[in-house]
Order: C-alpha cells, then sequence, then structure tokens
C-alpha cells in the first residue's frame, strides 16, 4: 500500500470518526445552500408577481384636477389615496414609496391640447420601488398615448404617421437560457465558495491541528516522503470537499423541482457532470492553497484567521463583472474563480463549451493547483513543521 495511499485512508477515517462535526458539514452542504436558494428565489419571485399584478395604493395629490386619469389608474389596479401633507419628507423617511404629483394647470394644458405635466417623486437609492415605479411609469406612458392617439383620429390624422419605425423585438432565449439567467445570480458563488473552501477543516485540522497536538511529527518521522504524505492529506480533503458538492448539487436539483417561478429550472445530469469537471481543479487549488496556509503558521487560530479573506476572493469576479459586464473571452479562462463563474453560467444557460475552452481552463487551474503544491510540499520540509510553538 502507497504511503499517499495510506495517509488518505487515515485522514478520511479519522474525519469520520467526529460524526458531529460531519454530519454538520454534510447538512450545511445539503440544506443550507439549497434552502437560502430556494427561499431568495421564491420570495423575489412573489414579490415581483404582487407588485406587478396587484392591487396598489398610490398617494395622489392634485387628484381633483384629473378625474379621466385617476379613474383609468383605478382599471388598471391603481387606487389613489390622499397625499402626505410633506411630500418629500414621507418620502425620505419612507412613510411613502412614491407620490404622483398632478398641478392646477393640468386641466388647462389639457384642454388646450397641450402635454399636461405630472410628477412622480420617488426616491432612485431605494431598491425596493423599483419595480412599482416601472409600472406607474409604463401606465402614464401608456395613457399617454391612447389619448394622443384618440386626438389624431378626431381630427381625421392616423396615428401610425408618427411611427416611423416599428420596433418588433424577438427573443431568441429559450426557456433554459431563461433559467440559466436565474441560476447566474446566486449559483455560481455558491458553488465556488463551496468548491474552494469545502475541506478547509479537514486541511487545517490535519497540518496546523495535528501540529498543535504534536501528532505531526511521528508521521513525518516515518519513511514515507513528505511530498506523499503532504498529498495524501490533500486529496482527503478534496474528496470530502467532493462529497459535499454532489450532495449540495443534488440538494438544488431537488429545490429546483420545488422552486414556482414561472420559468422551468432543471439541474440536469449532463450538467451537473460539467459543474464538477468546473470545480474539481478548484478543488484542488483550494485544498493547495490551505496547505500552504497552514504550514506555514503556528497555530489553528492562526490558519483560521485567513478565512474570512479567502471567503471574499470568490465574490470579487462576481462584483466587477456586476459593476462592468464584459464578453466572456478566451483569456477568462485562466482567471481563477472568474473563469469558473463562466463556466457554470454557460452550462446554466444550456450553451456549449469549446474544447479550446476546456483546454485553457483545465490546464491553468491544474498549473496553478500544482504551483501550491510545490511550495506547500517546500514549507513541509521544514524542521520547523514538526515543532509545536
Amino acid at each position: 500500500m502507497s504511503p499517499l495511499y495510506s495517509v488518505f485512508k487515515k485522514e478520511l477515517r479519522d474525519l469520520f470518526r467526529d460524526r458531529r462535526t460531519v454530519t454538520i458539514q454534510l447538512m450545511m452542504a445539503v440544506v443550507f445552500g439549497p434552502l437560502l436558494l430556494f427561499g431568495v428565489m421564491q420570495l423575489a419571485s412573489d414579490r415581483m408577481k404582487n407588485l406587478r399584478e396587484k392591487a396598489v395604493e398610490l398617494p395622489v395629490s392634485g387628484a381633483q384636477y384629473a378625474p379621466n386619469l385617476i379613474a383609468w389608474l383605478g382599471t388598471q389596479n391603481i387606487k389613489a389615496i390622499k397625499p402626505p401633507a410633506n411630500i418629500d419628507e414621507a418620502i425620505r423617511t419612507q412613510e411613502a414609496e412614491m407620490v404622483l404629483v398632478l398641478e392646477e394647470g393640468f386641466g388647462d394644458s389639457w384642454r388646450s391640447n397641450e402635454p399636461a405635466k405630472v410628477t412622480l417623486v420617488h426616491d432612485s437609492t431605494r431598491n425596493d420601488t423599483e419595480v412599482m415605479l416601472a409600472r406607474i411609469q409604463g401606465l402614464l406612458e401608456a395613457y399617454s398615448r391612447t389619448v394622443g392617439s384618440l386626438r389624431l383620429m378626431a381630427r381625421g390624422v392616423d396615428p401610425n404617421i408618427f411611427q416611423a419605425v416599428l420596433v418588433a423585438p424577438k427573443d431568441v432565449a429559450s426557456v433554459r437560457n431563461r433559467s440559466g439567467e436565474i441560476l447566474a445570480l446566486i449559483l455560481p458563488y455558491m458553488l465556488i465558495i463551496s468548491a474552494f473552501l469545502g475541506g478547509a477543516y479537514l486541511i487545517i485540522d490535519v497540518t496546523a491541528g495535528e501540529r498543535e497536538r504534536q501528532s505531526l511529527e511521528p508521521l513525518l518521522a516515518t519513511p514515507a516522503s513528505r511530498e506523499a504524505i503532504m498529498s495524501g492529506k490533500i486529496f482527503a480533503a478534496c474528496a470530502f470537499g467532493l462529497l459535499g458538492i454532489l450532495l449540495s448539487l443534488i440538494g438544488y436539483k431537488v429545490v429546483f423541482s420545488m422552486i414556482k417561478t414561472g420559468v422551468a429550472i432543471n439541474l440536469t445530469l449532463p450538467m451537473i457532470a460539467g459543474i464538477l469537471l468546473v470545480l474539481i481543479p478548484l478543488l484542488l487549488i483550494g485544498a493547495s492553497l490551505l496547505t500552504l496556509l497552514a504550514a506555514s503558521v503556528k497555530s489553528v487560530k492562526e490558519a483560521q484567521g485567513f478565512m474570512a479573506i479567502l471567503m471574499i476572493l470568490p465574490m470579487i469576479p462576481s462584483i466587477v463583472l456586476m459593476v462592468n459586464p464584459i464578453k466572456t473571452q478566451l483569456w477568462m479562462y485562466t482567471v481563477p474563480f472568474l473563469s469558473q463563474n463562466q463556466l457554470i453560467v454557460k452550462l446554466a444557460r444550456g450553451e456549449t463549451i469549446g474544447m479550446q475552452d476546456w483546454g485553457v481552463y483545465l490546464a491553468s487551474s491544474l498549473a496553478l493547483a500544482g504551483v501550491l503544491w510545490w511550495i506547500a510540499s517546500r514549507l513541509y520540509h521544514r524542521e520547523s513543521l514538526a515543532i509545536s510553538a
């Protein structure tokens, strides 16, 4: 039996002896991520549906100046109510989401066939009002177009004469593309962080933890090479992390079948296989980096201090793409976290990933994992590694 396999088997056996810790970690993978995603998507879907369809109350100042407009809004499930005394202050304090203001000259402008001004007071920094704002603005614009067309027809003018270009949108996105967009909102980050830090507990424990317990020195004193010992620990962490990812994907598949968003979301077996192929190199990168950190510190607490920084790293590509979205290019597949993000999004959307893309990604990811493994192996050769501080 090779030393690498012996260490691999030993570390997994020791890990599963701590049944409570293993159960908690696996339950977090199976339950926490999928249920969190389910809750977020279901709440977002329900909120969007309610804001777009349900009857809402809209404070209107000067409703008496435009009875026809108010009556028409009523047919669209918009009920006009009394406005607050101080409109601006009510918006700032969130007493009201928005207020429609009709000026006294509205009727005069209307009768003279001039544009009648209306003001929609709102706070643009409040994201929770975006859907309602778009709904009210859309209704006001629809009302304006309808009345304008009727005025032209009353004068014997075809309203279409003012429409020089007729825009007819054609959405070529498939159902799977639209479901992929929903998955792309949260799923990549949750899967990436699970793969990157999936073996964190085991790696820190079998290096920094064993060093503190003074059980690492006897292991390093065996005839087995230190590279084999370290590799056995890394592969054990990767195996445990892979188990967590598999259980997570099963959980996501179950959850997606329960989500009612109006768009079918189906995590197919080929998609799961593709996601695993994307995440396995990241498992190796994360385990090698964590081994490097655990071998360079003096205690478990010091190693755990890096966790906050490591959890932020996968967020950086998502934030950058949110601020500055760019078209996917080949070089992106060489950037850690960004490459995984782009590949998972493509898989979720049902898009084909070329062999060149796979080749660049796998080569660069495995090369990075190899570099981190080599640096960690150099640290494992230090005599001070076996000595507890």
